[in-house]
């Protein structure tokens, strides 16, 4: 397997964007970004759009694996998408020094994760993460709170706050600005934020509730959370929230492509 120097977490690209076929998003990957990163009957699997596209047509059979569910995936042979800790883990596994994600989880009130999994993964795993944001739904005041009182640092993309992911909220102060020059190598406790642009995010603020009913209902079922609540923003605004995930996570990938020989070396 060749070493890159950055993996992209596929969770989205297989649960969260319901209304993007597989030829869009084929046509609006990027051919430079070879980097996702997936699990197929307990091998680790990066490759391209190209190479993921049949992967994630089997979607519905698909688990969500985090950095907790990881070794047990690839001992039992199961197949699913990697969310941005179970990236950050695999990550660790192949001496990788970055992870890429969109959305992240937090604390709030998600039955199965109450403490999301990429809360302690950023504290104890030697990695550096670069998303968007917390996901709205979470308690981001609470979620920062956490990540500073366990050492690790946060620092914004051309800010230095968090407003939000989809939906645009109270400024919540980080750590600092993103000084690229100035990156730790390697090492644990670092979050990189690369937010939305505020006018591009989903100005209908009641949606937000509605996904998280949504959310709420299929926790109710044993489903996942996240895939239905985005499945419910991509309903009531016609696809736009998906492609607004899109353009994020791969505008976070060119980031990341902008880096390398910068961390890592």
């Amino acid at each position: 397997m060749e070493i890159k120097p950055f993996l992209i977490e596929s969770a989205l690209l297989t649960h969260g964007l319901p209304s993007i076929s597989n030829a869009e998003l084929a046509e609006a990957w990027p051919n430079g970004l070879k980097n996702i990163a997936w699990v197929d009957q307990g091998a680790a699997r990066i490759g391209s759009m190209e190479e993921f596209l049949p992967f994630r047509a089997r979607a519905g059979a698909l688990i969500r694996i985090d950095c907790q569910s990881l070794p047990r995936a690839r001992k039992e042979g199961l197949s699913g998408a990697l969310t941005a800790s179970g990236t950050m883990a695999l990550c660790q596994e192949l001496g990788i020094p970055l992870a890429v994600s969109c959305g992240i989880g937090g604390i709030g009130d998600i039955r199965a994760e109450r403490l999301c999994p990429d809360l302690p993964a950023l504290r104890d795993i030697p990695v550096i993460l670069l998303a968007t944001a917390f996901k709205d739904m979470l308690d981001i005041p609470a979620s920062v709170a956490w990540l500073r009182g366990q050492g690790v640092r946060i620092l914004g993309v051309g800010t230095d706050c968090c407003t939000g992911y989809l939906f645009a909220g109270a400024p919540v102060a980080l750590d600092g600005s993103l000084q690229v020059a100035s990156l730790p190598a390697r090492g644990a406790g670092l979050l990189l934020l690369n937010p939305i642009p505020e006018g591009a995010r989903i100005p209908e603020s009641s949606y937000l509730q509605a996904g998280i009913q949504a959310g709420k209902e299929a926790e109710a079922r044993g489903e996942y959370y996240h895939p239905a609540a985005n499945a419910a923003f991509d309903r009531l605004t016609g696809g736009r929230s998906s492609r607004i995930q899109l353009t994020s996570i791969i505008a976070n990938g060119q980031l990341a492509q902008a880096m390398t020989g910068i961390i890592g070396q």
